[in-house]
């Protein structure tokens, strides 16, 4: 079922005249005969400005605080290069999923832009024959890695959250238990996890953007102080722990599940993917301000950075104490959005096999509450915190941003005996190989540390 017609309750349909907000308007000459539905301003839906807070709030998580061991596993001068390429790669994978569904709601003829697993079905079904049977597998299969990769994110929140507040209250001689830590994170998160709707949710990410800019410019205050000689770090790290590397900045670049839910949010939807529009320009923000943090952070600390550079302020200086408890609160509010997808995917399917309910929003709520405790009780096991913040990139972030957007675009592109031509055939091939490994070799580096980790 689509996000937007599910929770946003928008009609985002295209216009070029000016028409009411929520009318629409079928342009009978499309492409191949084909009647295309063109972008319409929704009167209940996102500004540019809310929407691209929502972009910067989807990004920047402990990915970004996480990006000094990320260059830790790289090296100070290939790390900076890579999370460019990276991010503009993933960036590229955004734009093909946008226009993929853009093109499978033209052909559908439908009113708001199909949401990530939906795309996929809608692409295998107007595919080549052979692939037509797999349109209702590949929904599924798009849907449980949407599922495990957005809670998986809330899971990491959870022990990014704890873990700071940790050393604050360790700091001032409070001893608290770790899961009793938990637990009183978990109440604020809860209350935060009940919103149901994303243009409710944009107050939230306001404050958490701003939580986390203030946080992230005290952040770059302290790393900037007193920095060594970069002859010091490892210009180029090791190709063991290069999988690390690759998994942990995939999970910073985690947006991807968003694009299509909040394009759908905006008011004037093709805002959202035009050359100045709110992609393009907050993903430049957000991969330069990886790629500064990350390189200041693994220059400030070397091979002492921490999963997270909060961890590496000093713990007694009163000012990096309230930039653990910005960041931290930053992070807190951003659990939400999260959370919002996979709820979006998940209760529908409940909603459908268990009810009707006699008070369907009182079920979504148990609903919501009992997800956020599983999410806390998978976050009680995990040992550490860098580890499962990369084990999560390479497992299901590179599935969802480097995998599927080039694979649909070769299903959408292809063209009976001719194929979808050579340039973007290699293009996508380059993308698709590289995401695998990887997949194959961060997942299998990250279990193995984990495993240590635990048997230590």
């Amino acid at each position: 079922m689509d996000i937007a017609e599910t929770s946003l309750n928008t009609n985002s349909t295209d216009k070029h005249d000016a028409e009411a907000p929520g009318t629409q308007k079928k342009l009978e000459n499309g492409q191949n005969g084909q009647a295309v539905v063109e972008e319409a301003p929704n009167a209940h839906t996102m500004s540019y400005i809310e929407t691209i807070v929502h972009v910067f709030k989807g990004n920047i998580g402990p990915g970004l605080f996480a990006m000094g061991d990320a260059m830790k596993n790289a090296g100070l001068i290939l790390g900076p290069v890579l999370t460019i390429i990276i991010g503009i790669v993933c960036v590229h994978c955004q734009h093909l999923l946008l226009q993929c569904s853009k093109k499978m709601r033209n052909k559908a003829n439908m009113k708001s832009y199909p949401d990530f697993a939906r795309t996929v079905e809608l692409c295998f079904e107007n595919g080549p024959p052979r692939l037509r049977q797999w349109s209702k597998t590949m929904r599924i299969i798009v849907n449980v890695f949407l599922c495990v990769t957005q809670l998986g994110f809330c899971c990491v929140y959870f022990v990014f959250v704890s873990t700071n507040l940790q050393q604050i209250w360790n700091q001032y001689g409070i001893v608290i238990n770790d899961y009793l830590n938990l637990l009183l994170i978990c109440a604020p998160i809860l209350l935060t996890s009940l919103i149901t709707n994303l243009k409710f949710l944009a107050p939230c990410s306001v404050l958490a953007s701003a939580f986390m800019l203030i946080g992230t410019g005290i952040t770059l205050y302290f790393s900037v102080d007193s920095l060594p000689s970069p002859s010091e770090r490892n210009y180029v790290s090791s190709l063991e722990t290069m999988p690390l590397f690759f998994g942990t900045t995939l999970f910073a670049f985690e947006g991807i599940s968003l694009v299509l839910p909040l394009q759908n949010a905006m008011k004037v939807p093709r805002n959202f993917h035009r050359r100045a529009g709110v992609l393009n320009v907050g993903m430049v923000f957000v991969t330069f301000l990886f790629t500064g943090l990350g390189f200041l952070g693994y220059l400030k600390y070397g091979e002492d950075v921490e999963g997270s550079l909060t961890l590496n302020l000093p713990q007694d200086d009163p000012l990096a104490q309230s930039v653990k408890i910005l960041i931290s609160l930053g992070v807190l509010l951003g659990y939400a959005l999260q959370f919002f997808i996979a709820i979006q995917i998940m209760w529908p399917g409940i909603e459908e096999k268990l009810g009707p309910f006699s008070y369907p929003l009182v079920g979504e709520f148990i609903f919501r509450t009992f997800m956020v405790f599983v999410t806390l009780a998978i976050a009680m096991t995990v040992p550490k915190l860098s580890l499962f913040i990369s084990l999560n990139g390479a497992l299901c972030s590179t599935a969802l941003a480097l995998v599927f957007p080039p694979f649909i675009e070769l299903v959408v592109t292809w063209e009976e005996s001719k194929g979808p031509g050579a340039a973007i055939l290699l293009k996508n091939s380059t993308i698709m190989i590289i995401a695998l490994l990887g997949f194959i070799t961060g997942s299998y580096e990250s279990l193995a540390q984990i495993i240590r980790e635990f048997s230590s």
